[in-house]
């Protein structure tokens, strides 16, 4: 992966973060880089949920893709914010 990619995938990765902890009702208990980790991996996971499903790549904005993408968030924050609650 080139440094470009990286660069795009923490930009992609702050942003899907955001609006899946804008997904989760209430209050999280977790911090803004964690919250930047899980829409990180929640970015890349979706890319390859959605790449299986052949919706990927698509003329103009990959619509499926980015909400595949935020439900995946949406579930690592708010399982995140279980765990921590927890302790």
């Amino acid at each position: 992966m080139e440094i470009d990619g990286i660069i795009s995938a923490i930009v992609i990765g702050i942003v899907i973060g955001i609006l899946g902890r804008l997904v989760v009702p209430g209050r999280q208990r977790i911090g803004i880089l964690w919250t930047i980790l899980v829409g990180i991996v929640a970015a890349l996971i979706g890319s390859a949920v959605a790449a299986g499903f052949g919706v990927s790549d698509t003329d103009g904005v990959d619509w499926v893709e980015w909400l595949i993408q935020i439900g995946l968030a949406a579930v690592g924050v708010a399982a995140l914010d279980r765990s921590k609650a927890g302790r």
